[in-house]
């Protein structure tokens, strides 16, 4: 312990360096902006700060590359909030309340609630990396493809929960999901499948595309189509938390900082994955889940803080096994190569000053997107004093850059406006979006990993429950595709009782 605590204070006297703490703060600050802006990401705005860290220290470039990362976690719940546009992708589940309460005049409130969850997070989070890197590296190579499939599934089965209607709808949502998530070149054969012979198909349907359709592009046809919607201006009350808020909130702030740190861990898995388990999650322990969708702060809290926790997770993947968590620590593996230097075991011994610079330009790096973006709430949330006939058109560009940005094709912007349709007619028959969206996304994972495993068994099912991490995981899936019906059975007998009463 003493000696953990003298190395973070070399840590501390490394950022603290001039030209290191200013580029830690540009480092922040671009997240921030980047996160803010739909279709570049953490991903993107990562691999373009690479040409500019070539001359630069490693310690000092590794620094600005992981304050932009958990920078841009902040910056993307604003948009998501204040205009149900998903700054990034973890940012999506962030539209199911954030929205709502901005509608509601509470925007501040949900902005606030962000940054206080993204804040606890990754102090939360940076404190495990210190402590806990080596113990969960290991952990971490306890999973294999079994254990992945079954971790993947359940994830799958916990976004059927987060619609408030029947879950037979939610499991519609996600095989829709699943279907869209099988366009493009398989894998294990090389064969290209659903492309009708599009070239523009082969990489499939990106999650950004399909997230925006759904989201922005729809709200703007719903709007632009009701005119009562379209004259109606949203009204801002509070530009800042209250006590109450902050109290309600605590216990989904915690839950979602420790569950979205340890699925960031695991490689491959990421924010998108946590914020979306760590809703469900709050949604099925909550004593009042049909909140969960119209307004409630612990629907913001929850997977914010869950996809800050797992950004500081997925660094534990990176610098104790070498294996990127996320697509960003994918990009900064490169970095770490480009410098000459092997992630993995041998990092903190052999390079301590990277390793223990990172854990302390975290701990400054986070007090300073706190006091960075709880002064910005008033401001941010002064984007919903635009007028509807100004603001929608706004979000169709912002989302148009964003989609077009991704490969420079139209046929991204053709299939975000189809999906935007799609979104609507979901929104009339109250088929949950989200579901499709997280299916699109682990579809892909979900059937490489029941490949692998069904390849190294030879075939044979029963390796899914032998080990025990996965049969672990499978009951869990089970659990939560069984705990709507099991709810509404239990509601139904009650309501049976008062009623002989």
């Amino acid at each position: 312990m003493a000696e953990n605590l003298h190395l973070l204070m070399s840590g501390f006297a490394i950022v603290l360096q001039p030209l290191n703490f200013i580029w830690l703060t540009v480092g922040v600050v671009l997240g921030t902006m980047i996160g803010v802006l739909p279709g570049i990401g953490p991903i993107s705005g990562v691999a373009l700060l690479i040409p500019l860290t070539y001359n630069m220290n490693p310690v000092t470039a590794l620094m600005t590359m992981s304050g932009l990362y958990y920078g841009a976690m902040y910056g993307g719940s604003t948009t998501s909030i204040l205009l149900n546009v998903p700054g990034e992708n973890s940012s999506v589940v962030t539209c199911l309340d954030g929205f709502q309460l901005a509608k509601k005049g509470r925007a501040g409130s949900a902005l606030g609630i962000s940054a206080i969850g993204s804040f606890v997070a990754g102090t939360i989070g940076v404190i495990l990396l210190q402590f806990l890197a080596p113990p969960l590296g290991q952990w971490a190579l306890a999973f294999g493809p079994a254990e992945y499939f079954s971790l993947m599934l359940l994830g799958l089965m916990s976004a059927t929960t987060l619609n408030e209607g029947s879950a037979s709808k939610g499991l519609m949502a996600v095989g829709l999901g699943l279907a869209l998530g099988t366009i493009g070149i398989d894998l294990q054969t090389g064969t290209t499948r659903f492309t009708f012979g599009r070239l523009d198909l082969l990489d499939g349907i990106d999650f950004l595309v399909l997230a925006l359709g759904l989201f922005s592009i729809a709200e703007v046809l719903w709007e632009a189509t009701h005119r009562e919607g379209a004259a109606e201006r949203i009204k801002l009350n509070s530009p800042y938390p209250t006590w109450k808020d902050i109290k309600e909130s605590a216990g989904a702030i915690l839950r979602g900082s420790s569950l979205g740190f340890f699925l960031g861990v695991l490689p491959g898995v990421g924010a998108s994955t946590a914020s979306f388990v760590s809703y469900a999650v709050e949604k099925q322990i909550s004593k009042n889940p049909d909140e969960f969708g119209k307004g409630a702060l612990r629907g913001v809290a929850a997977p914010e803080s869950a996809n800050n926790g797992a950004s500081e997770g997925a660094l534990v993947s990176l610098l104790s096994l070498g294996l990127p968590g996320s697509g960003t620590t994918a990009v900064m593996l490169g970095a770490l190569m480009m410098f000459g230097i092997q992630p993995g075991p041998m990092l903190i011994p052999k390079h301590p000053e990277i390793f223990w610079g990172i854990v302390a330009s975290m701990y400054i790096g986070n007090v300073m997107l706190l006091i960075l973006n709880l002064p910005l709430v008033p401001l941010f949330a002064k984007i919903l004093d635009i007028p509807k006939q100004l603001l929608l058109p706004l979000i169709v560009v912002l989302s148009s850059i964003g989609v077009y940005a991704l490969s420079n094709s139209r046929t991204d912007l053709e299939m975000m406006l189809f999906f935007g349709l799609c979104g609507i007619l979901m929104r009339v028959y109250q088929i949950p979006t989200p579901p499709m969206i997280l299916a699109l996304v682990l579809g892909p994972m979900v059937e490489q990993s029941m490949r692998q495993a069904l390849t190294i068994s030879r075939g044979n099912w029963n390796t899914f429950v032998v080990h025990p991490i996965s049969a672990t995981l499978l009951v869990l899936a089970l659990a939560f595709l069984l705990f709507p019906f099991l709810r509404r059975v239990a509601a139904q007998s009650r309501l049976k009782g008062v009623h002989r009463a």
